[in-house]
């Protein structure tokens, strides 16, 4: 499976940026179903967060997914690789 891979910067309440991809299948061509896989990931976290838009989130590439990757994307429609201030 090839994934499309969206560099994501968001800004935490406590001031530091956030860093992460969010991968979807490379036929994803909805920018806003990208962004509302990104705040489904944020809700998970523990502190508030700016919002996902097209100024923070945009494609970076394409890339081939290993099997692990592509079971979650099949499984969720995303993936999410943490980067930066993630925890």
């Amino acid at each position: 499976m090839e994934v499309a891979v969206w560099d994501t910067y968001v800004a935490r309440a406590d001031g530091k940026i956030m860093h992460f991809d969010i991968l979807v299948d490379s036929a994803m061509e909805d920018t806003k179903k990208v962004f509302e896989f990104g705040k489904t990931y944020l809700s998970t976290k523990s502190f508030d967060t700016g919002e996902i838009n097209s100024k923070s989130c945009s494609f970076c590439h394409i890339e081939h997914a290993n099997p692990e990757l592509e079971s979650a994307i099949l499984e969720s429609g995303f993936s999410i690789i943490e980067m930066q201030n993630c925890d």
